[in-house]
């Protein structure tokens, strides 16, 4: 079985629209984790009423995303563990399906990202291409974007939890930590597995900064060396993804 993690606050709307994506994949062994960071827009009582049996909900306050994800990923059931968030969706009723047929020999699956407008997700704001990846790859600023990422879940177990020290970069910081995994058997799919809607903490002008000052602590804690020189090739790869959108 593939648990499906949702964190949500606040996000009615657009969850049912992630709901709605989920529901309509041709893989349909599931469960939908969702950790509610108690939301006062009827997001509770819309879950309630859905009486699906694969939704498991949790609605109590947390520290932020991280410690929320944290939370559902301790109650995931599944073998395997993916992303859904909140304002994202599948970019076709295969994806999930795709994923799962690339599982057989693997501990980990990514594939490409396209960020796109929130009024109109047929309008791509930005292309994330992953690539493949290699040992030299996070020297060069590589990352797969998280919201593809599916993992085993004794992944989870060997590299710990989401540090919660982190408040926009926890993500990288996890990342760093799983792809340094010795042996990890790792795939990449070259096709787009997630579409994101524009927003999120990282991606707002006035926490740029803020993501940067992060990413260089992250770094250091990771022991990657020439961090600032890593830093600035990341940076270096999403300005590309804005380039090369198509």
């Amino acid at each position: 079985m593939l648990s499906i993690l949702t964190v949500t606050y606040n996000s009615l709307h657009t969850l049912k629209d992630s709901y709605t994506s989920l529901c309509a994949q041709t893989y349909a062994q599931w469960e939908w984790v969702v950790q509610d960071g108690g939301s006062s827009d009827g997001t509770v009582a819309w879950l309630e009423n859905l009486s699906d049996e694969r939704i498991s909900m949790v609605s109590e306050k947390d520290s932020g995303i991280y410690d929320a994800l944290n939370k559902a990923v301790r109650r995931a059931k599944g073998e395997w563990i993916g992303l859904l968030h909140s304002d994202d969706l599948y970019p076709n009723n295969d994806a999930l399906q795709e994923v799962v047929a690339a599982m057989e020999g693997h501990d980990a699956i990514y594939g490409d990202l396209k960020y796109v407008q929130a009024a109109d997700v047929s309008k791509v704001l930005r292309h994330w291409r992953s690539g493949t990846f290699s040992p030299t790859a996070l020297q060069k600023g590589w990352m797969p974007p998280h919201p593809t990422v599916f993992l085993r879940k004794e992944i989870y177990t060997q590299v710990g939890e989401f540090d919660t020290q982190f408040k926009i970069a926890a993500d990288y910081d996890f990342m760093l930590r799983v792809l340094q995994l010795p042996q990890l058997k790792i795939d990449y799919l070259p096709q787009v597995l997630m579409l994101m809607r524009q927003g999120g903490a990282s991606s707002k002008v006035g926490n740029l900064l803020a993501k940067s000052k992060e990413d260089l602590r992250v770094l250091k804690k990771n022991r990657i060396p020439k961090r600032h020189l890593v830093l600035i090739r990341k940076i270096a790869v999403k300005f590309k993804q804005f380039i090369f959108q198509s």
